[in-house]
């Protein structure tokens, strides 16, 4: 059977439909999972097309899978960083949604202040199980659209269900049937597909799920779900593991639109951000991330990184303030007292500090030499010279620059014989045996007693 494909605008075979495998034991893919060794990484050899779709956002996480993996965000905590969401998105809405609990009575009290904001983006959704019960909350909320949990792997629906595939999928249509019949937008949250039969029961699933939303004129949106960061972006990879793979199925065998395919991942193999990108280059809309990655055991996709990804994808970025990815991680660390890895991209202490004197030298100079980019105008972050028994008179003299932030004509060179002063002084401490870097506080004392006209 041959028909025309909307999609690709191609005449292509269509003379199979994934039908449900509905089979008594569960597919647990010994073979690539051991368990008792490291997982395996299977080639096929089939590549799929990229298909980068014509819009592609950031969605968020903070207040559903971000705090799982950490103390609760207080009411006033999730708000504020609510307001940085929506000013980091900015007008054209590149973060899109964020999703929170509303089990308790907490989670529902900062639902509701987030939504009394009236902000369009991010817009307020909300997560919930495949039971009545959750449902209940979502409809008493008003809230337009709900997450639900579809896990799709054999590990799930067998051991921690006790279900049949059948069994599981004909509780999931139920559960969505009956918010499209509230006319609540359902996003269906795939759990664990990269252990999943892709073709047995993602597939035949989706197609129910992609039915439902032709007869009731509502979108249903699909969000796979690498529960254990399985993924793998490298072309030619085989499923369950392949992320093109999966992404490509879902629209091509799935008949889903790419602006109803998000991308959740998590980090245990290093690999959340390339996977959530390759989700992106292959057909997913969204991606779904949290700030500065917290989740579940290694965490989600960095918010900040695909903010990063979008614009070098794009080469803008379609109204965003980038700045405020510095204001997140300043709040973080002195509001939250969360701690920031200081090496982390954008976000940490370190990520643009060098402590090398030959690397200070060069800053010195000119410091597109050793700076990422422009971090001081795209992040309101200039690059800085941790001082160090390696610092040498560059670093130094980087550090004075910086810190007081003497513009051209007032910047002092490394050679300036005060900077060696200080040197000398920096020097004596790491002949006494000490093994840190000199804070901000002591180096400032050290210019006040050398150059007191600079505090004046």
């Amino acid at each position: 059977m041959l028909e025309f494909s909307k999609r690709t605008n191609t005449i292509e075979q269509a003379a199979y439909k994934y039908q449900l495998q509905d089979v008594k034991e569960p597919n647990l893919y010994r073979d690539l999972y051991p368990y008792d060794k490291i997982p395996i990484i299977p080639f096929n050899h089939r590549h799929v097309p990229m298909h980068v779709p014509d819009e592609i956002w950031i969605t968020d996480t903070t207040f559903r899978d971000g705090q799982q993996s950490r103390s609760p965000y207080t009411v006033e905590q999730i708000v504020h960083i609510y307001k940085l969401l929506h000013k980091l998105g900015g007008p054209n809405g590149m973060i899109r949604q964020s999703e929170f609990f509303i089990n308790s009575k907490k989670d529902r009290e900062a639902v509701y202040k987030c939504l009394e904001l009236g902000y369009e983006f991010p817009e307020v959704t909300s997560w919930i199980r495949a039971s009545k019960e959750d449902f209940e909350l979502v409809k008493q909320m008003g809230i337009k659209e709900t997450g639900i949990l579809v896990s799709c792997s054999d590990y799930h629906i067998f051991k921690k269900l006790n279900l049949t595939r059948k069994q599981a999928m004909d509780k999931y249509l139920a559960i969505v049937s009956e918010a499209l019949e509230q006319g609540i937008r359902v996003r269906c949250h795939l759990e664990d597909i990269t252990r999943a039969d892709f073709y047995g029961f993602v597939i035949p699933f989706v197609l129910e799920l992609m039915k439902l939303s032709r007869e009731s004129g509502i979108p249903i949106k699909i969000r796979a779900c690498d529960t254990l960061g399985y993924g793998v972006s490298f072309p030619g990879v085989a499923l369950p593991r392949s992320v093109p793979g999966i992404i490509y199925g879902l629209r091509h065998f799935g008949e889903v639109p790419s602006e109803q395919i998000e991308w959740h991942g998590h980090n245990d193999f290093y690999a959340v951000v390339t996977n959530a990108t390759t989700a992106w280059l292959y057909g997913a809309s969204a991606v779904n991330c949290s700030l500065l990655g917290i989740g579940e055991r290694t965490g989600n996709c960095p918010l900040e990184a695909m903010v990063i990804e979008y614009a070098q994808l794009r080469g803008h970025t379609n109204g965003m303030d980038l700045t405020v990815i510095t204001e997140i991680a300043e709040y973080f660390q002195k509001e939250i007292k969360y701690p920031i890895p200081p090496n982390t991209p954008f976000v940490g202490k370190n990520f643009n500090t060098t402590r090398a004197g030959i690397h200070a030298d060069g800053l010195l100079k000119d410091e597109e030499i050793y700076n990422i980019f422009d971090t001081g105008k795209i992040l309101n972050r200039p690059p800085l010279v941790a001082v160090d028994s390696y610092s040498g008179l560059a670093g130094i003299a980087h550090w004075i620059n910086n810190y007081f932030n003497l513009k051209e004509g007032e910047r002092i060179d490394k050679k300036d014989y005060r900077v060696q002063l200080i040197k000398e002084w920096v020097d004596k401490q790491y002949e006494e045996g000490r093994t840190t870097s000199i804070s901000d506080e002591e180096l400032e004392e050290q210019v006040r007693l050398v150059m007191p006209e600079l505090f004046k």
